[in-house]
């Protein structure tokens, strides 16, 4: 959803804001206001401020007449951005395992293995449209997780697809639950998008994914993504709320109202 976002902004940026020379988004903020379904939608975007470094766009999106998804979003040019810059030696601890990427193809990379078809794909049916690869000796830490991504198609990501990669992950909650617990229902009611980079023209292959969780209590648990490309570049942060929920709050029939989650 987060990605079909930034679909529409791009080119509402493309077409009636062209002259802003803005086409790449830089922060977006989303609040998931109802459960969405498969179908329709139309979007509505309304300019909130012009300006000649960043501008600002609300966008809302319906299905059935219904306002299901808002959001806020910054658009700049980051290919003519300048000012300040430092080095924070900044860096991912514990590290990523190594990649040989003409191995991780070959599903032979000493340090990766590609995964099957992840649990409950019928139930996320979003998950089979990327192939995922995670350390062959398990994740680093309980509460996090590290992989590398592809399309299954072979296509390449490109920057609208940094929404969908930010919210492409093993569910780390299922390494926390009893397993008479469930099958649960993880509804985001809000992320933050922060782009650091845009992806060249052509887009890339692989985007490596790290996922960590500080708390899960009372049903509500928060996710800090990281994205990161094939040198290992910072691509975006992201940052998400979200609830557990029994999978019965998502499978049951929608009413003509549908309250909040």
């Amino acid at each position: 959803m987060t990605g079909v976002f930034l679909e529409v902004v791009r080119t509402h940026f493309a077409t009636s804001l062209a002259k802003q020379d803005q086409p790449h988004t830089i922060a977006l903020h989303i609040e998931f206001l109802r459960r969405t379904q498969a179908g329709p939608a139309t979007f509505k975007v309304n300019d909130v401020k012009l300006g000649r470094q960043t501008s600002i766009v609300h966008v809302s999106m319906e299905q059935d007449g219904r306002q299901e998804v808002i959001a806020y979003v910054t658009n700049s040019n980051i290919d003519k951005e300048e000012g300040f810059t430092f080095d924070t030696e900044y860096q991912l601890i514990p590290p990523v395992p190594t990649v040989d990427f003409s191995k991780l193809e070959q599903d032979t990379d000493p340090n990766w293995k590609r995964q099957g078809e992840m649990p409950f794909a019928k139930f996320r049916k979003a998950s089979g449209k990327v192939t995922f690869h995670f350390p062959r000796q398990g994740q680093a830490i309980k509460s996090g997780a590290d992989e590398w991504l592809c399309f299954s198609d072979g296509s390449n990501f490109n920057s609208t697809s940094i929404g969908f990669v930010a919210d492409m992950f093993p569910q780390i909650i299922e390494r926390h639950r009893d397993q008479s617990q469930g099958p649960f229902w993880y509804p985001t009611l809000l992320l933050n998008l922060d782009i650091k980079k845009s992806l060249p023209p052509q887009g890339v292959k692989w985007l490596q994914i790290r996922v960590n969780m500080k708390k899960i209590k009372n049903g509500r648990m928060d996710l800090e993504v990281f994205v990161h490309d094939a040198e290992g570049d910072l691509v975006a942060l992201s940052h998400h709320v979200g609830f557990v929920l029994d999978a019965s709050r998502n499978t049951a029939a929608r009413t003509k109202t549908d309250s909040k989650i």
